[in-house]
């Protein structure tokens, strides 16, 4: 997955892996530590497994919502990304209000299953107070179906009120990214957080912070998990190659005609999905400038020449 709006996310062999990573503090509710350089995924990874695309295009605090409560957005985790400046009242603050969201969400959910329930007692109800008004006997006093019909409605109103005060916290992992940010004091926030929440917690940072962590006892005895986010290796990067482009991006479609080319790709980019999402498009762009319509070694090495990052 590229860092693009627009970008489609492919689902590596290095994703998988840090799903199975996050499945498993999630399940023995263990803090884990996921590590790796800078444009390989973590993020979005992190973002792809909590479902935090479809939890921020949902309106919170709605009504109702367009899922139910088998499907609400979040897959149960929240992700929570650190500020260049933070405390640890802030850092309690942003997880509680983003636990916060998702319970909402949970109640959206109940909700949007409640309300047709609702509204077909209330259309049987209206209907047997018509024929009340119109058919009835005002003086034989009120009709056995009409009692029925106020009953059903009154106990469908109850059970949205009951399943909303019962709805629990559906929070069981929470994902910490750029933990690099936060100092000392805040990592012990973050700790009072899994001890006092009962949740898994993923830490995720840039390489060395394993062995910063192991300066603070407290915290590095409950990780139970560690993750290094790799980069892509030359068959994977082959692979993509062979159907993924860049959003906005025109390529040929046999980019990898050309083995000198793509061997160069490798290269430059490493395995780096940002590195490699900012190279193809600068291929492309020369591609159009130039006119034309094959990749080649030399317009991959031009494309290199105006990238801050890469292998010489």
């Amino acid at each position: 997955m590229t860092d693009a709006t627009v970008a489609a996310f492919v689902e590596t062999r290095e994703y998988r892996r840090f799903r199975e990573f996050c499945d498993a503090c999630r399940r023995y509710r263990y803090i884990g530590l996921c590590h790796g350089p800078p444009g390989v995924g973590k993020t979005l990874s992190a973002r792809r497994y909590g479902d935090w695309d479809r939890v921020e295009a949902t309106e919170p605090y709605a009504d109702s919502g367009d899922f139910r409560c088998d499907d609400v957005p979040g897959n149960g985790c929240v992700f929570y990304t650190a500020t260049v400046v933070n405390s640890p009242g802030q850092i309690q603050g942003g997880v509680f209000q983003l636990r916060q969201r998702m319970r909402e969400l949970v109640r959206q959910a109940i909700r949007t299953e409640s309300a047709p329930v609702i509204a077909a007692a209330q259309r049987r109800l209206e209907k047997a107070r018509d024929d009340y008004l119109v058919k009835h006997d005002w003086f034989a006093g009120k009709p056995a179906r009409l009692e029925r019909a106020e009953a059903a409605v009154a106990r469908a109103i109850l059970d949205r009120a009951k399943r909303d005060h019962q709805a629990v916290d559906p929070t069981e992992l929470l994902l910490v990214d750029e933990v690099d940010r936060i100092r000392m004091a805040g990592l012990e926030q973050l700790r009072a957080i899994f001890d006092d929440g009962g949740i898994g917690l993923v830490l995720i940072g840039m390489p060395g912070l394993e062995r910063r962590l192991a300066r603070y006892a407290q915290l590095y005895s409950r990780i139970g998990f560690i993750h290094e986010f790799r980069p892509l290796g030359a068959p994977e990067v082959r692979e993509l190659l062979g159907g993924w482009r860049p959003p906005g991006a025109t390529l040929p479609d046999d980019l990898l005609a050309d083995a000198e080319a793509v061997a160069t790709i490798i290269r430059i980019t490493g395995g780096n999905f940002r590195l490699l999402d900012r190279l193809l498009t600068q291929v492309a762009r020369i591609l159009e400038i130039n006119a034309l319509d094959s990749v080649t070694r030399e317009v991959v090495e031009a494309a290199r020449e105006v990238l801050v990052i890469g292998a010489a």
